[in-house]
């Protein structure tokens, strides 16, 4: 049986407070640096505002609002993954993006249940190469719109 190899799965990785996560390529249109970014009010707090990027408007998240974790000042690092979810298109700021990988689909594990953190809800799963560990997530739930409009209602705009 020489099935040829399943294809791989493109990731782009990305890092979030030192650790490295990763979305695959085919949700991402482009990767842009962090231009000056338009707040819009009443909206809940990882929402950062939008962009006019070539001439869309796009909404901006902050990944680390997202995800529960502390926010950091953007850097030369700093990069706007402009992702495309069901036609919607998303900027996620991030700290670094800076690779993009081939893994197997089958080298994908379950997410371990003892994460026990925020982000735990929204990762599809982990993989590993070498020493490396990646966290896939899953942007479905990230930019799940009917979660974003009950946050709206809690006040977490900030």
């Amino acid at each position: 049986m020489s099935e040829t190899a399943a294809a791989n799965l493109k990731l782009i990785v990305f890092q979030l407070k030192e650790k490295e996560y990763a979305i695959p390529v085919n949700q991402v249109r482009s990767i842009e640096k962090v231009e000056h970014i338009t707040r819009v009010p009443r909206t809940v707090g990882f929402v950062k505002g939008v962009i006019n990027l070539r001439g869309v408007v796009t909404p901006i998240i902050s990944l680390r609002s997202r995800f529960n974790l502390e926010e950091a000042e953007y850097n030369e690092h700093s990069r706007v993954i402009i992702a495309v979810l069901n036609d919607m298109e998303v900027g996620l700021i991030v700290d670094s993006a800076n690779d993009v990988i081939d893994v197997a689909p089958e080298s994908i594990e379950p997410p371990p249940e003892v994460i026990g953190s925020e982000e735990a809800d929204f990762i599809k799963g982990v993989t590993k190469i070498e020493k490396r560990l990646f966290i896939l997530i899953d942007l479905e739930k990230v930019l799940n719109p009917e979660e974003l409009a009950a946050q709206d209602g809690k006040g977490l705009a900030g």
